[in-house]
């Protein structure tokens, strides 16, 4: 998988490290395409491919969504976070990428208890790791404590626009430039949200 941010940061366009505000001025589309075996769903910012993510027809429990109808075919907040593992995977951690984590985690699960070897667990380690290197080397990507990430969740759940506030807030009130990381753990997660929303709406429409 390749993102329209590593192509931008290769030619010089982009630093490894900036963020930006791009997606509530331009706007994000997200679509969705059957293809056998699974589906591929494209997210775009401001028009440009942000990420694709392929996403296999794994069983997952019934989940209640935001309008109180159980909703099959949804995207979990885990399997987000396992696209970010991807879109985002060369990412040194710091600590709005840690708190966005743990916020999601916690509303994957239902708790707010940090689960030892748990995804929140592993970010704030990471953190820890990254703040004492100096070398980019050196550091703990994203890719490594998120890949997957289904998997080390203790539950799962369909991402809602409420997950998606709640991690996007916590990431804001931990990055120094209040700006979330474009194909980051907020950018997975509010895409997850927008098509389980599209996929309630076609199911009443």
């Amino acid at each position: 998988m390749q993102s329209a941010a590593d192509q931008n940061e290769r030619a010089g366009l982009v630093g490894h490290h900036d963020v930006t505000d791009i997606a509530g001025e331009q706007g994000v589309s997200v679509t969705e395409t059957d293809v056998p075996g699974g589906r591929i769903i494209t997210e775009a910012v401001g028009g440009q491919i942000v990420g694709q993510i392929y996403v296999e027809p794994t069983p997952v429990a019934p989940t209640v969504a935001a309008v109180g109808v159980v909703q099959q075919g949804s995207i979990t907040i885990g399997e987000a976070l396992e696209a970010t593992a991807q879109t985002a995977r060369d990412k040194p951690v710091d600590q709005s990428h840690a708190a966005a984590i743990q916020a999601a985690e916690v509303r994957a699960t239902g708790s707010n208890v940090i689960i030892p070897g748990g995804l929140a667990a592993l970010a704030q380690s990471a953190v820890a790791h990254n703040e004492s290197v100096y070398r980019y080397e050196d550091k703990i990507k994203l890719g490594a404590v998120l890949t997957g990430a289904t998997r080390k969740l203790a539950a799962d759940k369909a991402a809602t626009r409420q997950d998606a506030e709640g991690v996007v807030s916590a990431e804001l009130r931990n990055n120094l430039n209040v700006a979330t990381h474009p194909g980051g753990v907020t950018a997975s997660v509010a895409a997850a949200a927008r098509l389980n929303e599209n996929l309630i709406y076609e199911e009443f429409a």
